[in-house]
């Protein structure tokens, strides 16, 4: 049964749920793959959006894939070891900017509107912060699960595609930490420079997850036990949303290094290619590379570059363009004999 956020699951459970995920339609893809072969084009000469194509149906589970319900959904949390001085930011923004997306005034509102997708914003734990990473384990259980589910529940199972995205002063530091638990690395291999943290911030940054790291060695050969311990109410939540979509159906857009660290546990979980085979990665452009390593690390090859590194879900909505126009080139193109154009001599 679906996790509740009235009732969350126990970690057994989630570990259950995390290991037991519905596979795709290989005969939603093999029916595309078909058409796709007698539309009026060179084979394979779409190239990635013939892929995309097969991706989306594959997990919809419809061999004439659709985006007619496209949701964006931003998780929003604060952060206890934003203390340390690891952004330049006051903890007090991550609700002014959730105030401004419900006022339509950021760049996700305008980018969402333009692909025709339905925006909505989620606070965790009512924006009160997390504890110190560094003295403390970020979540207790209870809370942790507690998030995860809100996140698994917030995914409309009517949806046709998931794009993710959060908003949470402190939440590169979070994600970060995870990363390097993850991968067996140390703060410095992934602590950035963030939303402006010049080279000292980005150097008392690696110093603060290095503390967190050593502070919960003891407890880091679990991938969920790292995502409470280091990550944050939204980075859980957008973990429960990528598991609430594999469950229901949903293919996912993600959006960068924060929501790529969120979800990593399910890849982690699972044999390689398999956690997140139902998510694409909008974009890995941050300026210290540190995305595209964990891309390469996780199989997932981003789809845009663009120097894009925001964050609040902007790479993941404008991929939907692409989408889009791959699903218009699959249904709206005609076949050889429709259009009565010679095929290849053989």
């Amino acid at each position: 049964m679906p996790p509740s956020p009235d009732a969350p699951l126990s970690l057994p459970a989630l570990l259950t749920l995390c290991t037991s995920l519905p596979p795709h339609d290989s005969a939603a893809r093999q029916a595309i793959a078909l058409r796709e072969a007698t539309l009026t084009k060179p084979p394979a000469s779409l190239g990635q959006l013939e892929d995309l194509t097969q991706w989306l149906g594959g997990w919809q589970h419809r061999s004439t894939p659709r985006l007619d319900a496209v949701q964006v959904l931003i998780f929003a949390g604060n952060h206890g070891m934003i203390a340390h001085g690891v952004s330049p930011w006051p903890m007090a923004v991550t609700a002014q900017m959730v105030d401004n997306f419900r006022h339509g005034g950021a760049a996700i509102n305008q980018i969402a509107r333009t692909v025709g997708a339905r925006l909505d914003v989620i606070c965790l734990n009512d924006l009160r912060p997390t504890a110190d990473f560094t003295t403390a384990p970020a979540m207790t259980e209870h809370d942790f699960l507690h998030a995860v589910a809100t996140g698994f529940n917030a995914v409309p199972p009517d949806c046709d595609l998931l794009c993710l995205g959060e908003m949470g002063i402190g939440n590169t530091t979070a994600a970060s930490a995870m990363a390097a638990a993850l991968t067996g690395r140390a703060g410095p291999d992934w602590a950035g420079h963030g939303t402006g943290l010049d080279d000292a911030g980005a150097r008392r940054k690696a110093a603060v997850i290095d503390m967190a790291l050593h502070r919960h060695a003891h407890a880091l050969g679990n991938p969920l036990d790292i995502a409470r311990r280091l990550g944050g109410y939204e980075l859980a939540a957008m973990l429960g949303a990528t598991l609430g979509a594999r469950h229901k159906g949903v293919p996912v857009l993600l959006d960068g290094f924060v929501c790529l660290c969120a979800a990593a546990p399910l890849a982690m979980l699972n044999t390689p290619g398999k956690g997140l085979a139902h998510t694409q990665l909008s974009h890995c452009a941050t300026p210290d590379g540190h995305t595209s390593t964990l891309a390469t690390l996780l199989g997932l090859p981003p789809l845009l570059g663009l120097g894009l590194r925001l964050g609040e879900g902007s790479g993941a909505a404008l991929a939907v363009s692409i989408l889009r126009a791959a699903l218009a080139c699959h249904t709206g193109m005609a076949t050889f004999g429709q259009a009565a154009v010679s095929t290849p001599q053989a």
